[in-house]
């Protein structure tokens, strides 16, 4: 039985298609350190894709310091987030040195807000007025 902290592979976006459609259909939220794109994936657990650029960091060891932060901000607030979402993060700024504290309330804050804004699109899509 796994902790109810751990990070299990089912709990990431993985195809290059899911990124995709969560960047053509997903709301975007974006604050200090952090974009989130949220895009609905049906499965009833909320899933993390994270998108670190090599244009911004050269070196693999400074993209992988903030991968490592924004997962374990993902980690330690998963069940403060909205359920059967798929959450792609993204650095709000080039050169971030990410805070894992300011990570986690932006996270918590920002998957809420994009996800409300997604609902509020389909919402709107759907009524035929």
């Amino acid at each position: 039985m796994p902790s109810p902290l751990s990070f299990l592979p089912s709990m990431r976006v993985r195809s290059g298609k899911h990124f995709e459609r969560a960047y053509r259909q997903g709301s975007r939220a974006r604050a200090e350190q952090l974009l989130v794109v949220a895009m609905e994936n049906g499965l009833g657990t909320t899933r993390l894709g994270l998108s670190v650029g090599k244009r911004i960091w050269k070196h693999a060891h400074r993209r992988n310091r903030v991968r490592r932060v924004f997962r374990e901000a993902f980690r330690l607030t998963y069940q403060d987030l909205p359920e059967g979402v798929d959450l792609i993060l993204i650095p709000a700024s080039s050169q971030l040195e990410p805070d894992l504290e300011q990570v986690k309330r932006e996270l918590v804050m920002l998957a809420h807000k994009a996800h409300q804004r997604l609902l509020q699109k389909q919402a709107e899509s759907e009524d035929p007025a």
